[in-house]
């Protein structure tokens, strides 16, 4: 984690952006996008995925970090969740929902090495380095 120095270089932060921009191009879908509730819905979630990335790594702390980690993994979940509900309902393949869910397993994966590594890792975060300026 030494050679990252902010959120965005992050291969996971950049993995859940390209889905969470997916999912939105998804929700534009004709059948999709009269579904206002799980349009809504599912955008949220898989903007959260993104979003918990970027402020547990601005948290500066480890521990902090793999909570958000944490956090943006339930969001995917989430997501998943309500692509079922959206497959379900007809607007999407089968095909498409597991393009979607291969891509949410990936994600997943991604970031469970990042949450792995952190709990190994004996640096504790940026906001516990002495060297940094408050």
């Amino acid at each position: 984690m030494a050679t990252v120095e902010k959120f965005e270089d992050l291969i996971a932060w950049q993995k859940a952006r390209r889905f969470a921009h997916e999912i939105f191009e998804l929700t534009c879908l004709e059948k999709f996008s009269r579904d206002f509730s799980l349009i809504d819905q599912i955008r949220r979630s898989s903007g959260s995925v993104m979003d918990n990335i970027a402020e547990g790594f601005d948290r500066g702390g480890n521990k902090e970090f793999v909570h958000f980690l944490f956090v943006a993994n339930g969001s995917l979940s989430e997501t998943k969740s309500q692509l079922y509900r959206g497959f379900d309902r007809k607007y999407i393949s089968k095909d498409i929902l597991n393009e979607k869910l291969n891509k949410a397993d990936e994600l997943a994966k991604v970031t469970g090495g990042l949450i792995n590594y952190l709990q190994q890792s004996d640096f504790k975060g940026r906001k516990f380095n002495s060297t940094t300026k408050n």
